[in-house]
């Protein structure tokens, strides 16, 4: 079985570490490295009898995690005390979100950016207040700001200088020239408060903006873990209201985003297992290329398959813009580099 294939079995709960050989473990760790998910990897198997050295390492990824995830959480309280005397509240999107709400998948999560919501009326004073508390620009080249205030979802990255955390200001969550365009408003205006005192999407959004930040903005870099989320996500909330599947359905068709999210669940089936209610497991051919851009790693972690990740690469800017737009985009890009 291939490094990758005994990775998921160990996520999904099929595979048994005990029957690992010294070598199995160096092709899974080099995968769940390569996915950023080897601290996740590590409470999955939090328990389970190890071998000594991959049960120090586990311990020492799942207290980094920890440390990491205290840090996304006190940015997030930093950005707060930036924003609210200006009278901006925001949304926490992606990991931050999942550990403020305290849920399943944030276990072992890797946060990197800070990733929040804020309505588009509110961009340019949210822009000017973190400007004002210590956040500078990543990029100072003019095309790329062009870029990102005219075609994206959200501002150029911007870094505290003092502290040396990027932060994502949103104002929806798919480039303004995709071609769906989910209902931004509808996102901030039903969003809740977590138990940590932050505001999150609601259940059916937050797995929503899951699949479309997994299938519809991107190349599927990191797909094994964007997966995962959705995968715990769907099950959780599916397991405290019956209902949520229907609602996940109809947010999903509100916001533009149902061929993604029910090819998320799909997937999440496919490869963890999950259980898919009535009308979610039809099969597309299409799914097949998806698998194969999610495995395409060797027992070394490395992409065995090129082709398939610039296909992918291609298609995710496809996605974003239309075609004149991309030529012009890609060829700008190509003479800058």
């Amino acid at each position: 079985m291939s490094a990758i294939a005994t990775f998921i079995d160990l996520l999904a709960g099929r595979g048994d570490p005990a029957t690992l050989a010294p070598r199995d473990w160096d092709g899974v760790i080099g995968v769940a490295r390569s996915e950023a998910m080897l601290a996740t990897l590590a409470h999955r198997l939090k328990g389970a009898a190890l071998p000594p050295a991959v049960a120090t390492l586990f311990a020492d990824q799942r207290a980094a995690a920890e440390v990491a995830q205290a840090q996304a959480l006190w940015e997030a309280e930093m950005a707060r005390r930036a924003l609210a005397p200006v009278g901006i509240e925001f949304v926490l999107l992606k990991g931050a979100a999942y550990a403020a709400a305290g849920m399943s998948c944030a276990a072992g999560r890797q946060i990197g950016d800070l990733d929040i919501l804020v309505l588009a009326t509110d961009i340019r004073r949210a822009e000017n207040a973190l400007l004002k508390a210590g956040w500078e620009w990543v990029k100072s080249d003019p095309y790329d700001d062009h870029y990102y205030r005219a075609h994206m979802h959200e501002l150029p990255p911007m870094i505290h200088s003092g502290r040396d955390r990027m932060i994502d200001v949103h104002h929806t969550i798919l480039p303004k020239t995709h071609r769906i365009t989910p209902d931004a408003l509808a996102l901030v205006s039903d969003a809740v408060t977590s138990g940590g005192g932050f505001a999150v999407l609601q259940s059916a959004d937050m797995a929503v903006h899951c699949a479309a930040h997994m299938l519809a903005d991107g190349d599927l870099q990191g797909g094994l873990r964007n997966l995962w989320d959705f995968h715990l996500m769907t099950r959780d909330f599916a397991a405290a209201d019956a209902g949520f599947w229907g609602q996940l359905d109809g947010r999903a068709d509100m916001h533009g985003l149902q061929g993604a999210v029910h090819r998320a669940a799909r997937l999440s089936r496919d490869l963890y297992g999950a259980a898919l209610p009535g009308g979610w497991d039809r099969q597309e051919p299409a799914d097949a290329w998806f698998r194969r851009r999610l495995l395409a790693r060797d027992d070394w972690g490395r992409v065995k398959q090129p082709l398939l990740e610039q296909a992918f690469y291609i298609r995710s800017h496809w996605l974003r813009m239309p075609p004149a737009m991309l030529a012009k985009h890609l060829w700008t890009k190509w003479r800058k580099r």
